[in-house]
């Protein structure tokens, strides 16, 4: 493993810590714009982490490392019930996008972190929201804009909820964004 990987695997465990929120440049502006005096000269971060808010990725270069989402592949993924396969605890699980394993989060036996800390796999789907993480870029990835993420997360959607998960159109990320994930698509 590499020494950016050890490093994104201390800080990464499935979300964000406190001290490495993507996107934290843009928020404030790098001078502390986005913080604004209350009263009694106490400082409220109106953006960021401290309001609940994360700003997920559209891209990475680590979803080479997924298998084609052939109809074998989207086959193995198993229920969102699914317990750790290592300690068998029931919930804040995760699926690894690489190899289909289900494994614990940070909150319960850090059985996610450790694998990809063993395995490299660093792309994994959490059972509990459906967000995606990647542990090597340590963020989490905008399955609305990336076209790779979208038939995994459509089949976890489907088990989890019963029905297909709404999708915003490319053309609606091109305007709000300037950008997306994935390669340009026809309607």
């Amino acid at each position: 493993m590499s020494s950016s990987s050890s490093a994104a695997a201390g800080a990464g465990s499935g979300e964000p810590s406190s001290t490495s929120r993507p996107g934290k440049e843009r928020e404030d502006g790098g001078d502390g714009g986005g913080r604004k005096e209350g009263e009694g000269g106490a400082d409220f971060d109106l953006a960021g982490a401290a309001a609940g808010w994360v700003e997920a990725r559209t891209s990475c270069p680590h979803l080479s490392a997924m298998p084609a989402a052939s109809a074998d592949d989207l086959a193995r993924v198993p229920p969102p019930d699914s317990p750790c396969s290592r300690c068998h605890h029931p919930a804040e699980n995760w699926l690894c996008l690489i190899c289909k394993d289900v494994l614990c989060s940070r909150f319960i036996n850090k059985h996610m972190l450790y694998h990809y800390q063993d395995t490299g796999h660093c792309l994994a789907l959490s059972f509990s929201d459906l967000s995606v993480w990647c542990f090597a870029c340590d963020s989490y990835l905008d399955v609305q804009s990336i076209l790779e993420l979208r038939p995994v997360y459509e089949v976890a959607h489907l088990m989890k909820f019963g029905q297909r998960p709404p999708f915003r159109s490319l053309d609606v990320l091109d305007l709000s964004s300037g950008q997306n994930g994935g390669s340009p698509s026809q309607s």
